[in-house]
């Protein structure tokens, strides 16, 4: 007996009211995003790379473990992990009972400030994002290497934030307490998973029937998506065609607003931090500026690491070795010069050995320049033209 395939857009339609029942979502965008994403883990076989989706809020009660609940009843071969180590993870990837899709819930515990870098599970989510990801691993008393695959769908939750390796390989969803006003329906396994496991055989078989159309499809990307976040987002938007009727607009549509608000929330590495406060705050209005008044400036900054950098202020030494990483015009790495100032001759730093990096790395300059910050050390900024 033939089963009977749903239409597409309507199907996802079913499968964002259910999650609408029951998660409160930061904005429109995130009901798309996560419908997509729930649909595409029944056919990652089919594109080169497979998004993460991330739950991630600064407090508890934010619903990010009901978000990964309503989740866990819409994709194939779920895998509820808390703390597991990456070991477990490859060889459940590898198992005999076919990919799981994991679920790692308060993954804080494993990247927080507190848990360590925990770089072989960070290895694994950053490999499994390819088709081509693989663990090797010795094995057996010869110790042999052997490869396990680690490509598979991965929605994680958690406080605070992750490593940028993870963050850039992920669709992130900011998650926040529900207001007084917004309501959402008690989920109750024994109730609701029968319903959410049903959309995920409709899903499933919807999957099927439109597999070879998404196999070969190259979604049109958004004006201004590209590079890393153009991976992330070809599989939910080869989805949406599939789909048709409204998805293809409001996937776009939900890409464009994610992708901006990950870059508002990104503040990137430290030295691209460093460099964008350099750019947009310290030496705001002059070309050059001793290294006493720039660290003054970068510590007094609010909102910002500087001040406490593992317990310490940020100081000349540790100035002066994160700058050196990064290149001038001329391709020297940029380094503190003689500036003679009222009092004498000081070390410092000049605009134009940092314009370079500001160009390569920091993100588009404030529309508004920013104000210079007033400096702590007055006779500091005594410099002569």
């Amino acid at each position: 007996m033939t089963a009977t395939v749903d239409n597409g857009a309507d199907l996802l339609n079913e499968v964002e009211q259910f999650h609408r029942r029951f998660n409160v979502f930061p904005l429109e965008a995130a009901y798309a995003a996560v419908t997509l994403w729930d649909a595409h883990a029944h056919l990652i076989d089919a594109f080169d790379s497979t998004p993460r989706i991330a739950f991630l809020s600064p407090e508890p009660g934010s619903g990010k473990s009901r978000a990964l609940e309503i989740v866990e009843t819409l994709v194939p071969r779920p895998m509820v992990a808390v703390n597991a180590s990456a070991a477990a993870l490859f060889r459940a990837v590898s198992g005999p009972d076919g990919r799981p899709t994991i679920l790692f819930d308060e993954i804080d515990t494993v990247f927080g400030p507190k848990a360590g870098d925990n770089e072989e599970l960070r290895g694994f989510l950053n490999a499994g994002h390819r088709r081509t990801g693989v663990t090797y691993r010795c094995v057996g008393d010869s110790q042999t290497v052997t490869p396990f695959p680690s490509y598979t769908a991965v929605a994680v939750a958690g406080l605070g934030s992750l490593p940028d390796t993870i963050l850039t390989r992920s669709v992130i969803i900011r998650m926040r307490r529900r207001a007084r006003n917004e309501h959402v329906e008690p989920f109750r396994a024994r109730l609701h998973e029968k319903e959410g496991n049903a959309l995920r055989d409709r899903l499933a078989t919807w999957a099927e029937q439109v597999r070879e159309h998404v196999l070969g499809a190259w979604p049109q990307m958004p004006d201004g998506i590209t590079d890393r976040p153009a991976d992330v987002w070809e599989p939910l938007l080869a989805i949406a065609d599939a789909a048709g009727g409204t998805w293809p607009e409001r996937a776009r549509a939900a890409c464009t607003q994610l992708v901006k608000a990950a870059q508002v929330d990104d503040k990137g590495s430290l030295g691209i931090r460093l460099l964008t406060d350099l750019r947009d705050y310290v030496m705001v209005g002059v070309d050059r500026l001793p290294t006493i008044a720039v660290v003054d400036r970068l510590n007094a900054l609010d909102d910002a690491p500087w001040a406490d950098l593992q317990g310490r202020p940020l100081d000349s030494r540790r100035l002066s070795r994160m700058l050196h990483d990064y290149v001038t015009d001329d391709n020297e790495p940029i380094a503190s010069r003689n500036i003679r100032t009222s009092g004498g001759v000081l070390k410092g730093y000049y605009a134009a050995d940092l314009h370079d990096a500001w160009q390569r790395y920091c993100p588009p300059a404030p529309e508004t320049p920013l104000h210079p910050l007033l400096p702590l050390h007055s006779t500091s900024e005594a410099v002569s033209a």
